[in-house]
């Protein structure tokens, strides 16, 4: 049993998480902006104010830092939200570990930070110039070289996970939106004939692998992603023999470059993905609003 920090605990992969820490017996903290009926305990912060370290537990043994700002998609209005809960609350949260003793600070950054690419990205693939990251990307930069400084004071475990999806997610997101594009009949942009290809990670898959980490001894970073690759456009033909309508395509000229993580190193020294994608549309449609 340990005493678990989950920030970013009302998002998809936070909340899936928590109910998975709890079913093997840890005290679950989850820091949230406003108190909840849930079965963690929770710690009242809004990580896009000035909050204080004091406001949070006097005794954690390992915090995931989950938590990113929904100002994601707003540069430059959204930058300051973006700057507080990615770059300053990460700061706050790994000077807390050092002050309190933490043991294990695993951090959420994304596959994102490599960019584009015609082959599957390896861990020490370089990620993109720093001038081009662009907010965003730059900020979970930020993140991940600030948790790498404390590496020498506790472990440090960096996951990017590449299209997290999954039941309950917010249908802004890629899969999703995908779904719904293609059950309204909405246009679905292509670069060339198919796409960019990825491999995205069922959230139940994600769970596992994040729960893994608690066993890890070392400081390391992982690709997160799923077991199968497939452009956009096989995504959408597989939803679109789902629900029995025909995706309609808007090609743009081009030669798509793929986000693909290459999750060898997860799958060998945390957990091996199974959920395929094919296993999951009945939730997708079942969350669906149209």
């Amino acid at each position: 049993m340990a005493n678990i920090l989950i920030t970013g605990i009302t998002g998809l992969l936070g909340s899936h998480l928590s109910e998975e820490l709890l079913k093997f017996g840890h005290n679950v903290y989850g820091v949230t902006r406003s108190i909840s009926k849930a079965t963690y305990e929770t710690v009242n912060i809004d990580l896009s104010t000035d909050w204080k370290i004091s406001e949070l537990p006097a005794k954690i043994d390992a915090i995931y830092h989950l938590a990113q700002s929904d100002k994601f998609r707003d540069f430059p209005s959204g930058a300051p939200d973006v700057f507080q809960v990615n770059v300053n609350s990460t700061a706050k949260l790994l000077n807390y570990c050092r002050q309190t003793g933490v043991k294990k600070f695993i951090y959420a950054s994304t596959g994102g930070v490599y960019g584009n690419g015609n082959k599957p990205f390896e861990e020490d693939t370089p990620i993109v110039p720093i001038g081009e990251l662009g907010f965003y990307l730059g900020s979970k930069a930020c993140g991940e070289i600030l948790a790498h400084s404390y590496a020498s004071e506790f472990q440090v475990i960096i996951v990017r996970p590449f299209f997290i999806y999954g039941k309950d997610q917010n249908r802004s997101m890629l899969i999703p939106r995908l779904f719904d594009n293609v059950a309204s009949g909405k246009p679905i942009h292509l670069i060339g004939e198919k796409g960019i290809r990825i491999n995205p990670i069922h959230v139940d898959d994600a769970v596992k692998v994040l729960s893994a980490t608690l066993k890890s001894s070392s400081t390391l970073t992982y690709n997160m992603g799923g077991p199968d690759i497939f452009s956009i456009r096989q995504i959408c033909d597989l939803f679109g023999e789902h629900l029995g309508k025909e995706p309609y395509f808007k090609h743009f000229a081009g030669s798509p470059m793929d986000i693909i993580g290459d999750i060898s190193l997860m799958s060998e020294k945390l957990y091996k993905p199974k959920i395929k994608l094919s296993e999951t549309f009945l939730d997708l449609e079942k969350n669906s609003s149209l």
